[in-house]
């Protein structure tokens, strides 16, 4: 133990000196005391650390366990002094100053490069250019890229009942790396909803045609039974006017939105039966107040702003159960109305959380998809691996979680504490987070006016950075404060996104 002895310091009697010589005043004295407090927790580990090394008796995989937890035991100590008054750091300050980081490229300086057409939109949460530019190598290319180390992107909005390599399995084995599909599965969903392209708040005008429907049907040769379902609608006795080629009993040209306006229901049938395959025709009939009876998406009801504002075919053998649906509203005003109700209350949660989405150009959700995966995969090194991420002072942990915005970017910090570790202690610090920082959700300015709301924050989900929309909006759910905990603990700083509706 001759390294604590040494500690002690010479003895200045022994050496014939005179006291008064080498006492300093008393104010000094104390002062130097309160120095060596704070000194002592670090001399005394690296005391330890020196003996464990020197002696042998931890393995390597011990003595690398014991480093990692050193940030965490040299807090305790420095906080204990911070209690006596000498330090007065909170686990908060802390952690935001020792989990820090600074990755390796600076976006704004070198901003994600995509190779393809120009794109344009007002802003974006990270900075991004698309165009061509041979003597650059992008960080991703639409197309089946054969530079290595670029991203391939596959965009479409066409059915994959058309197009096979839509299909998200198939274009994983063409070899793309990101897929955007209408798909809600896929990695950026590029779907025809949208706040700025529909006015879907827009009123109700009164229903004066004498037939029940209209549809608007060119494609004769589609691949589902929507041909078959308007006969059989027909046949049951629904009077449709039939602007588009196929079936066409009305001449003249229209403007599609301001014809629907006049009836009381619309033909919404989709050229195929996919999943999340809802095009115009859908949204258009919201936008005209009028209730779409629906061939198409089995999971229609995902994207109706409420249960009983669509009527759905989902096969051949249904056309006769809705068109007595459809005369029994057509004849039962109450009833009629009630359906159209959504347009005078507003939307479904559900509705506004997913049209929100694309209040975020799917091209700058690109960028922040890939910007995201460049930080991800710094994060794998050692030097991140050793950040904290938890903060333990008595028998409580403060742990250090961060939380974005969905089609946002930068990062901000959130606490949890240990004694309350729970779904909804974590909804609350993500409110008073994002209040305290006067956050405006980034569909704000896109919403239409009356379902803007006021200033306060509602979460909607909450979830882990990386899952696909489906997962986020319909299939994802921790299971209590058990599950939250495990994930927060197997996941040190785990990264969340929110969704304010």
């Amino acid at each position: 133990m001759g390294i604590i002895s040494n500690l002690r310091g010479p003895k200045t009697q022994q050496q014939g000196l005179p006291l008064s010589n080498t006492l300093p005043p008393s104010s000094s004295s104390a002062s130097n005391k309160r120095k060596w407090c704070s000194l002592m927790p670090l001399v005394v580990a690296l005391v330890v650390i020196a003996e464990i090394a020197f002696l042998g008796r931890l393995d390597m995989a011990k003595n690398a366990a014991f480093l990692d937890s050193w940030p965490e035991m040299f807090h305790k100590s420095h906080s204990s002094a911070g209690d006596r008054g000498l330090v007065k750091e909170s686990c908060e300050e802390w952690l935001e100053r020792v989990d820090a980081v600074t990755y390796s490229r600076d976006f704004a300086k070198d901003p994600i490069w995509v190779s393809g057409a120009d794109q344009e939109w007002k802003t974006c949460g990270v900075s991004c250019t698309f165009g061509f530019d041979p003597s650059k190598k992008p960080d991703a290319a639409f197309g089946l890229s054969q530079q290595s180390g670029v991203a391939t992107v596959l965009r479409s909005m066409e059915s994959a009942s058309y197009y096979s390599e839509n299909n998200i399995a198939q274009a994983r084995r063409r070899g793309f790396d990101i897929v955007m599909t209408t798909s809600l599965s896929s990695d950026i969903p590029v779907g025809y909803f949208s706040w700025a392209e529909y006015d879907i708040m827009a009123p109700v005008l009164p229903k004066t045609e004498k037939a029940h429907a209209a549809a608007f049907i060119s494609n004769c040769g589609a691949r589902n039974f929507r041909l078959q379902a308007l006969v059989g609608l027909e046949k049951a006795n629904i009077k449709i006017d039939s602007y588009g080629s196929c079936h066409r009993n009305h001449n003249g040209i229209v403007e599609k939105v301001e014809a629907l306006k006049r009836y009381q229901f619309s033909l919404a049938f989709e050229n195929s039966n996919e999943e999340d395959y809802v095009t115009e025709k859908f949204f258009q009939s919201l936008v005209a107040g009028t209730i779409p009876v629906v061939v198409g998406a089995p999971n229609i009801e995902d994207f109706a702003p409420s249960q009983d504002s669509f009527l759905h075919i989902k096969e051949l053998e249904d056309v006769p159960s809705v068109a007595k649906k459809i005369k029994y509203l057509a004849e039962n005003p109450v009833a009629y109305n009630q359906s159209l109700r959504w347009k005078y209350e507003g939307p479904s949660d559900s509705f506004k959380a997913l049209v929100d989405m694309a209040a975020v150009h799917s091209s700058c959700r690109l960028c922040i998809h890939l910007a995201t995966v460049i930080q991800e995969k710094e994060e794998k090194s050692s030097n991140f691996k050793r950040r904290p991420c938890k903060c333990t002072r008595g028998s409580e942990t403060l742990y250090h979680i961060y939380v974005r915005e969905r089609g946002r970017f930068k990062m901000d910090s959130v606490f949890l504490r240990s004694g309350n570790l729970t779904l909804v202690a974590l909804e609350a610090a993500v409110v008073m987070k994002f209040k305290s920082l006067k956050h405006v959700p980034v569909w704000k300015a896109e919403r239409p006016e009356s379902i803007r709301g006021g200033d306060e924050l509602k979460v909607y989900r909450i979830y882990p950075v990386g899952l696909t929309q489906r997962q986020a909006l319909y299939t994802f759910k921790f299971k209590g404060g058990a599950d939250l905990r495990s994930h927060i603990e197997n996941n040190p700083c785990p990264k969340f996104e929110v969704i304010f509706v």
